[in-house]
């Protein structure tokens, strides 16, 4: 599911419109991967596999936080966040804790779809303008998407008491 050395596609697929990457990269496309090796647990009960699993999991999260550190636009920096949590749950998916995983999935699904939209609404505002640096005093005359951004940021990070900070104190 879009690990080193499959993941090329994944920030390049978002040239498709907002609402449609929104649905693919949050919660369905991307995450069919995860589901399926959940469904497919029994494999990872072999250490070997595991080990495979594990190294190519963090090898694949480090690369999409570093690519993610040097992009200048939105999409793709919410499409290299998604490939660090799809490493994520392959880690979670390594140590054989499946309900863990499936918890941390829809975690993501829900707050990543959030992010997804209020990327789509800065950037139909901004006239298709999706670089990062051209967002300095937008938020200023939306608080509302900002604060729903922020929400979605805060539970990507982990901040307690928000969605994602359940599934990531479970993990750790």
């Amino acid at each position: 599911s879009a690990q080193i050395p499959f993941s090329a596609w994944l920030p390049a697929a978002m040239a498709a419109p907002t609402p449609v990457s929104s649905l693919v990269h949050s919660s369905t496309l991307v995450t069919a991967g995860v589901y399926l090796l959940i469904r497919f647990d029994f494999l990872f009960q072999i250490k070997f596999m595991s080990e495979i699993l594990l190294k190519i999991s963090l090898f694949t999260m480090l690369m999409s936080g570093i690519n993610a550190f040097f992009e200048n636009d939105l999409k793709k920096i919410i499409a290299f966040s998604t490939l660090s949590q799809l490493s994520m749950m392959m880690v979670i998916l390594s140590m054989n804790l499946t309900n863990l995983a499936f918890f941390h999935l829809i975690m993501h699904a829900v707050f990543k779809s959030m992010l997804f939209l209020g990327g789509g609404f800065v950037i139909h505002n901004l006239m298709g303008k999706q670089d990062i640096r051209m967002l300095s005093d937008f938020f200023s005359f939306s608080p509302l998407v900002l604060s729903c951004m922020l929400i979605s940021f805060y539970s990507l990070m982990g901040i307690p008491f928000i969605g994602g900070f359940y599934s990531k104190d479970l993990i750790l």
